[in-house]
């Protein structure tokens, strides 16, 4: 019996592959780098190369990877989710439809057999879609959460996710596109020269930015940024801080007027105390904060799909 699975979270911009002991979840070997989606997808342009052959192009730059691990994984079965199964990826999977039940049953997953391009069988894992939106990672990282009760389960990222759970459910979810607003509200706007990056804690100016952006129209309290500059409220690095409070505030602000009495954030940890932050300033005793650590929800859905999809097919 196969004891181990090679655990693959590929997103747009960064590739992360590590291999798991099934029955302990222990982390064996890890590749963690930047060669996302986005690079292969580049690579595979650079060829102009028939279309026809894109997925082993693609299955073999995953072989490359796994050879990075440096360990034995003859007969493993790599599962792959994020953005592998998008457009630009190996090979685009249609989404699954909501409501999605937390067993993952309804997932779209498809099997590609190992040969000369990949040694490892492949087990691509597809999202999710409503009417308006998409999510392709995050349904992922649901699955290993243990959800049981009611809840508002958040993503914190470049695009947010904010999916709501009712009886082991997801039955609608919306993106917040927080991360990537802050980039480039502090890089490429007119905002860019009032702020400095840095890693300080600047934990009362982040709490002032996001109070302000729960209450107002973010389009006009950004420019607060500039003024604060103008006026020398706030150095630059404190600024930083102040944006980045802003927009978090704006994200979760309808969570104050909304009746959720529990909420679940699944985050990495360079996230994780400023949504804990900006959660506790608007909750008010509404509503109970869980804690869940991406790695482990996602290596432990990993684990339940290669279960799944093996019962499945026996």
């Amino acid at each position: 019996m196969i004891n181990k699975i090679l655990s693959c979270d590929w997103g747009t911009t960064s590739f992360r592959l590590r291999l798991i002991d099934v029955e302990t979840c222990d982390v064996l070997h890890e590749v963690k780098n930047f060669d996302g989606v986005n690079t292969a997808h580049n690579e595979w342009l650079a060829t102009k190369k028939n279309e026809s052959i894109r997925l082993n192009f693609y299955r073999s730059f995953i072989q490359r990877q796994i050879e990075k691990l440096n360990a034995d994984v003859s007969d493993v079965t790599a599962v792959i989710s994020g953005m592998a199964s998008s457009t630009i990826g190996m090979k685009e999977l249609p989404y699954a439809k909501l409501p999605f039940e937390l067993s993952g049953d309804n997932l779209n997953i498809e099997k590609f057999e190992a040969d000369n391009f990949c040694k490892n069988d492949i087990l691509l894992i597809s999202g999710l879609q409503t009417n308006v939106d998409v999510i392709r990672g995050e349904e992922t990282l649901l699955l290993g959460c243990d959800i049981n009760d009611d809840a508002l389960v958040i993503f914190p990222g470049t695009h947010s996710k904010h999916v709501i759970v009712k009886d082991k459910t997801a039955i609608d979810f919306k993106t917040y596109m927080t991360g990537e607003f802050f980039n480039v509200l502090s890089t490429h706007s007119l905002l860019a020269k009032s702020v400095l990056k840095n890693n300080d804690v600047h934990e009362e100016t982040f709490i002032k930015g996001v109070k302000d952006g729960v209450r107002n129209n973010v389009l006009n309290i950004a420019f607060h940024v500039r003024t604060n500059q103008l006026f020398n409220k706030y150095p630059p690095e404190e600024n930083y801080h102040y944006l980045s409070g802003l927009l978090i505030g704006s994200e979760l602000s309808e969570i104050s007027t909304s009746n959720q009495k529990n909420i679940v954030l699944v985050c990495a940890d360079n996230l994780l105390q400023q949504y804990i932050t900006a959660l506790n300033i608007i909750n008010n005793n509404q509503f109970e904060i869980k804690t869940i650590n991406a790695d482990d929800a996602l290596v432990k859905a990993h684990i339940k799909l290669y279960h799944n999809y093996t019962k499945s097919t026996i």
